[in-house]
């Protein structure tokens, strides 16, 4: 786990702040959590170049390696917000978790409902899998409950298979090079880095498939409703902060200092790092096709029997801060494309 801290104490002693002077400023700050792998390089970068501290907002970044710890952790209070990916959150909203997503954290549905070019099926050399209908019979590794879990039932149901055509092993993130690196399954359903380091491991592993526009591979960053609006003025220089960084990390002339960021935060190599970025899409907007993503997760997780019935994605998305920042800061997203 990596922790990000500016020193308040230290800062204190310098300055002689009073006891209750460094209570309100620990108050003031704002613990924001993302996930260890490229998919939090916006987060990243507003830490690491300032971006929080420009718009006027302390955070403190924590890191956790699966989806299930960054909710457990948003519920048990240790962060105030967090992502989470579209193609599991529905259920836990049905569930009874609270949350309001204010700002996009990884993925492009402003611009269209589907984005999956992350994702990919890589097969080993000697597995006899050279599209997705050779894996009747065979062992894919994915992580249960994933967005790749999503994208391979879809990949399997254009083709005609279902998930008793094969044997699906549930593989923590941190095993998917090694499970088909050990040969204990055929294929692995995975997205970056996992996929370039399989591919530069694993002797003769190929890519079968990757993305088709099959899920929204997609997350926003949330907080329970009385972080999001006990102060708005915060949580709108918190949007803001992200915005700025994500159209810092867009941008190609940054690439390598980009890359830089990301290894100081998770356990990645520059070269990993670099060749996400054109697969991973940083837009923060909200709008019309991010509310056709959500319900099409929902019609999927209902699909799947993980969820009873549909859910207003209105319920969960608030879009007023982001549009906030879109109309006082146009330049941020300048480089991105329109609503399809």
């Amino acid at each position: 786990m990596f922790k990000f801290r500016t020193s308040l104490i230290a800062v204190a002693a310098a300055v002689g702040f009073t006891a209750s002077g460094f209570a309100a400023s620990a108050q003031d700050e704002l613990v924001v959590a993302a996930a260890s792998n490229p998919g939090g390089l916006a987060v990243f970068v507003a830490q690491e170049k300032g971006f929080f501290a420009k718009n006027g907002v302390d955070v403190k970044v924590e890191i956790r390696n699966t989806g299930s710890e960054l909710s457990k952790g948003l519920r048990a209070g240790e962060f105030d917000f967090a992502p989470a990916a579209f193609t599991n959150l529905p259920a836990a909203l049905e569930r009874g978790l609270d949350v309001r997503g204010i700002v996009g954290y990884v993925g492009a549905a402003f611009e269209k409902p589907t984005t999956d070019d992350v994702v990919a099926l890589i097969a080993s050399k000697d597995s006899g899998i050279n599209t997705v209908a050779d894996l009747k019979g065979k062992k894919v590794g994915v992580t249960f409950g994933s967005t790749g879990d999503v994208w391979l039932l879809q990949a399997l149901k254009e083709v005609g298979l279902g998930r008793n055509d094969l044997e699906r092993v549930n593989t923590r993130p941190p095993s998917l090079v090694s499970v088909l690196d050990t040969g204990g399954v055929d294929a692995v359903v995975a997205w970056e880095p996992f996929n370039f380091r399989m591919l530069n491991k694993v002797a003769g592993s190929k890519v079968v498939k990757r993305g088709g526009d099959l899920v929204c591979f997609c997350a926003y960053l949330h907080g329970n409703p009385d972080t999001v609006y006990k102060d708005e003025a915060k949580t709108q220089k918190f949007v803001d902060s992200i915005a700025e960084a994500a159209a810092y990390v867009r941008d190609k002339a940054n690439k390598d200092e980009v890359a830089e960021i990301g290894t100081r935060f998770v356990n990645m190599t520059k070269e990993e790092v670099l060749a996400g970025l054109d697969l991973w899409v940083y837009d923060p907007r909200i709008g019309a096709n991010t509310a056709k993503a959500f319900r099409s997760a929902v019609d999927l997780l209902i699909e799947q029997k993980k969820m009873k019935s549909k859910y207003d994605p209105a319920r969960y998305l608030d879009s007023k801060f982001i549009r906030s920042t879109m109309e006082r800061h146009p330049e941020w997203f300048s480089d991105l494309g329109a609503a399809s």
